[in-house]
């Protein structure tokens, strides 16, 4: 997380090339304006907006004129499931969202205190509870705004609206669905064809998506509540537990115990 200033960027020749990155991205444009190329479309940003990318949307800077604002980069893991149904099944390249007096306000307010407990010490008592608290909080306000103004965007091809409708069930389904040709029957396309459209769109085939899902609700489920591994692996559809705790530390390099004793000191 940091501040932006004016002309910050301008000689910082990374945001210029093209590139994708595996977690989100959110923008908070105070003053001044920018252009970005997202998916090969022109975007727009000007004051007191928001704004996000998602993972694997192919993204750089065109121009940047005096602009100053946040930068928020967030772990797919930290975004509530509700909010991910807002921001990742449009059938719309996602748009900025311009803020009114009041909406400018809260996100400021709550980004100030996000900062200023970011860079607290580690040490401090409930540290990491108090940030992804404070961090949830500015990313479910910034999914009401794309909710009541859900209508908004730019038409997206056909490979857009498949990549959208995939993560949509992806969303709903990873319990009962772990194959990629599960999937494909229920959009009505071949597994050869989801996984072309996802590779072209993200950058990886529907089998990645899976596993990283997969992984992000175990990371969930540890964090969040106090069941056990052999109850998480039920209740993300494994009947062999010990198959599920092999995945898991083999995706994340830590056992689930690990991770949990490690996230919530």
């Amino acid at each position: 997380m940091k501040y932006l200033h004016k002309d910050e960027l301008v000689d910082d020749p990374s945001t210029m090339e093209a590139h994708r990155d595996d977690h989100y991205i959110f923008f908070m444009l105070e003053k001044g304006q920018a252009s970005m190329m997202i998916d090969f479309t022109e975007v727009q940003l000007k004051g007191k907006t928001v704004y996000y990318l998602l993972p694997g949307q192919v993204h750089y800077r065109i121009d940047t004129e005096m602009a100053s604002g946040w930068f928020v980069a967030v772990d797919t893991a930290l975004i509530p499931k509700e909010c991910r149904n807002v921001f990742e099944t449009q059938l719309f390249l996602q748009q900025p969202q311009h803020l009114s007096h009041t909406q400018f306000t809260e996100c400021q307010t709550v980004l100030n205190l996000l900062h200023l407990k970011y860079n607290d010490s580690g040490s401090t008592p409930f540290y990491r509870s108090i940030l992804h608290s404070l961090l949830q909080s500015f990313i479910s306000i910034v999914a009401t705004y794309y909710a009541e103004n859900k209508e908004s965007g730019i038409q997206t091809s056909r490979q857009a609206q498949l990549s959208a409708q995939f993560k949509e069930i992806l969303n709903t389904d990873i319990r009962f669905r772990k194959s990629p040709a599960s999937f494909a029957a229920q959009m009505n396309i071949s597994e050869a064809y989801l996984s072309e459209v996802l590779k072209k769109k993200t950058g990886f085939p529907a089998s990645y998506w899976i596993q990283q899902e997969i992984i992000l609700e175990a990371k969930r489920l540890l964090y969040y509540t106090e069941l056990g591994v052999k109850e998480i692996a039920h209740d993300l559809g494994y009947t062999d537990h010990s198959y599920f705790s092999r995945f898991f530390r083999k995706s994340v390099g830590l056992s689930a115990l690990a991770f949990r004793h490690k996230y919530r000191e």
